[in-house]
């Protein structure tokens, strides 16, 4: 299978707490305007998301911080195999964020692929698993979702064990090792592929951009009659228009 090349960059910023981070056409933080696929990672706190993404990039990479929202984002460029298109990458990680049972809304918008982690050496991790896909549903009913379990180095003969929630929910589980890299960079690879095909697809629901439609539309509505409202009064105080 041909593998992604890869390159990675970096920046740093912060956004206030009732701000969202900035979107670019296809949804990912982009201040230099690319269009970057954006992956989110989900999963209980300390299954290693966070090496997960550093063992994929090979250390060849430099994180953003937004502070605020307890976010890192690695910036990544990769080319997907067969039509050779070379794309940037957003990976979200929750930096502990996690520890709230709950992410904010931005973390999920106009995401296009999600990785779910758990640790086999921690059953519960593995128990909470539903509780993040109800949530990551609430927000991104359709995007293609892939499973990790992680931590595999520690008894490789959990490669053996059928695990029934990844299957039930229609998701490729990937046994992986985010400290000797076992299957680290088919997973990640899977989730880029998956990800370009659905920013490339029609088939898309963002409960977010929903909301945020109509936000837009409603504040455009009040500036339009904020405007008229201005026209007619077009003397000093106090002095009235002609009719």
């Amino acid at each position: 299978r041909a593998l992604l090349n890869t390159e990675a960059s970096r920046d740093m910023s912060e956004t206030t707490p009732d701000q969202a981070p900035p979107a670019s056409s296809s949804g990912a933080l982009d201040p230099e305007g690319e269009n970057a696929l954006k992956i989110i990672l989900l999963g209980d706190s300390a299954v290693g998301k966070s090496k997960l993404v550093e063992r994929f990039l090979m250390q060849d990479y430099q994180p953003r911080m937004l502070s605020t929202y307890a976010l890192t984002l690695f910036r990544h460029n990769a080319t997907i195999p067969g039509c050779e298109e070379k794309v940037a990458v957003d990976f979200w990680d929750t930096a502990g964020q996690e520890r709230f049972n709950s992410m904010h809304p931005a973390y999920y918008h106009q995401a296009h692929a999600c990785i779910i982690c758990f640790d086999v050496t921690r059953k519960q991790t593995y128990k909470n698993l539903p509780t993040w896909v109800k949530e990551l549903r609430e927000y991104r009913s359709k995007i293609p979702t892939i499973c990790i379990a992680n931590k595999v180095d520690v008894d490789y003969n959990v490669m053996g064990k059928d695990f029934a929630f990844p299957k039930k929910h229609d998701m490729k589980l990937y046994y992986c090792s985010a400290a000797d890299g076992t299957n680290v960079i088919s997973a990640f690879e899977d989730a880029i592929q998956q990800a370009h095909n659905y920013a490339n697809s029609d088939d898309k629901d963002d409960f977010v951009d929903q909301v945020l439609a109509l936000v837009n539309d409603t504040n455009s509505m009040r500036v339009d009659t904020s405007s008229k409202g201005s026209a007619a009064s077009c003397g000093p105080p106090g002095t009235a228009t002609e009719g």
